[in-house]
């Protein structure tokens, strides 16, 4: 098994753990942050062909959903220049940027700016709604690798966004 496979195992366990304490989504969100934080593995948890990503969007790679639909993991490829949507999430996320840096932009409920941040490697950050409206772009000269836990199974409800704002 690679060191990858192991780190995947060991997390999904970790996340396992931090939902077995049955609190809110805020508090929820936070324990997996220090689980994510705890395990996070390095790129090459995504295969080579994964990590180039694709020319006209974001790529996300399923790595794991839990059968009971508490929660999946996704790998996310960002090449220069893209970006989402600002948007807000169905359910708590915990986001670990891998590689790259990933800029983030919050808004609070009127779309206002209200902070922007630059996410490097090795920086975790979980939130839940509301107070979850954000973009996010690659604004460097390379690719950014990110993971993301989101609170349920993303192949049952088809994305994590609730709404989109533009």
């Amino acid at each position: 098994m690679t060191r990858s496979l192991t780190t995947l195992t060991d997390l999904v366990v970790a996340v396992r753990q931090a939902i077995d304490v049955r609190t809110g989504w805020t508090d929820t969100a936070e324990l997996v942050a220090d689980q994510l934080r705890a395990h996070l593995p390095g790129p090459e948890i995504l295969t080579p062909d994964q990590r180039l990503g694709q020319p006209d969007r974001v790529a996300d790679h399923l790595l794991h959903a839990e059968p009971a639909g508490t929660f999946s993991i996704l790998g996310l490829v960002w090449r220069p220049g893209q970006t989402t949507r600002i948007h807000d999430h169905i359910t708590w996320c915990v986001v670990g940027v891998l590689s790259g840096v990933e800029h983030e932009e919050l808004y609070d409920e009127a779309l206002n700016p209200i902070r922007t941040r630059d996410n490097p490697p090795g920086e975790v950050s979980g939130f839940a709604p509301p107070g979850d409206i954000h973009r996010i772009r690659n604004v460097g000269d390379e690719t950014a690798i990110s993971l993301h836990i989101y609170g349920t199974d993303i192949t049952r409800v088809g994305s994590s966004a609730r709404r989109f704002y533009n």
